[in-house]
């Protein structure tokens, strides 16, 4: 597995950020690290990446220990922090460059010109970086993180502050070089998750709440069944109430109704329609958004 984190604590004075934290990312996967404001993201982020070290707990990257080899360690990282910290009186091939010589990479040249091809600077190369919009710096966040070639990639809040059509370019860029890395990004943005993550992990009060796929994430504290049904024809909300298992009725709009249910009874539904003398227009078992499941499990209280 690429990253491995068994019982990690951190301490700031009297607050602790992290509390006995505990999961690992396997090879190739990209990883959706969630949590609201305050809840550890960015000092797990920071811990991984060996720019912080744990108050007690082991990190290992790649089989290496972020705290014995903390070197060898960033050799296995690309690492885009949330404040993207640039030098803005620099130019863009100048500062990658200058990065190029920290990895001491012998195809710097070579590799500088892949990163501005590969992450869309090739019209801004020239620019001091101070001059660019924030789209491009965070374009050149990645070329930075990105440029000696890691193994392991870490985002926090890669598309923070972009408009549009700048989230859709660097989410494109993202799932492009995630064939060949094992990702971890934090963000705030749901749909970035849905469309980039193939599995997502949730964070409160500096504790894991959530590990599982974006899909079942939705299915998190959700006991009954929800099912959405339209009918051709007026139906009695008493008789629809009268269906073996169901707990609850909503009639969303005119003919459509949303059923919560102990169990599944989309038969019954359609055994109902046909006694009524109705049919079923439209029918489907329903699960909470990704959003809705992140704020019933980080909700206060």
């Amino acid at each position: 597995m690429s990253i491995n984190i068994q019982s990690v604590t951190k301490i700031y004075g009297e607050q602790k950020a992290l509390d006995n934290v505990s999961f690992s990312i396997n090879t190739g996967e990209i990883v959706g690290f969630l949590g609201p404001n305050g809840a550890g993201k960015s000092t797990m982020m920071k811990i991984i990446t060996g720019y912080i070290p744990p108050t007690s707990g082991t990190v290992k990257v790649n089989d290496i220990d972020v705290i014995q080899q903390s070197l060898e360690v960033r050799k296995q990282v690309g690492y885009l922090p949330e404040h993207n910290p640039l030098y803005l009186d620099m130019y863009v091939k100048e500062y990658l460059t200058y990065v190029a010589d920290i990895y001491k990479l012998h195809n710097k040249r070579e590799q500088v010109d892949k990163m501005i091809e590969l992450t869309g600077l090739t019209p801004e190369y020239k620019k001091v970086i101070g001059a660019l919009s924030k789209g491009y710096r965070q374009r050149v966040g990645l070329a930075q993180a990105l440029i000696h070639d890691p193994k392991v990639l870490i985002l926090d809040e890669p598309t923070s502050g972009l408009d549009p059509n700048q989230i859709v370019e660097i989410r494109n860029l993202i799932k492009e070089v995630a064939s060949e890395k094992t990702i971890m990004l934090s963000t705030h943005i749901m749909q970035e998750v849905k469309a980039i993550c193939n599995r997502v992990v949730i964070i409160k009060n500096g504790v894991i709440i959530a590990d599982n796929i974006p899909d079942n994430i939705g299915k998190v504290n959700t006991d009954n069944f929800i099912i959405e049904v339209e009918f051709a024809d007026s139906i009695s909300i008493d008789k629809l109430k009268a269906i073996n298992g169901v707990v609850n009725v909503v009639e969303a709009k005119t003919n459509v109704w949303v059923i919560e249910c102990s169990n599944d009874i989309r038969k019954d539904i359609f055994a109902f329609a046909v006694a009524n003398n109705s049919s079923v227009l439209a029918l489907q078992q329903k699960q909470n958004s990704l959003e809705e499941a992140f704020q019933e499990l980080t909700k206060h209280g």
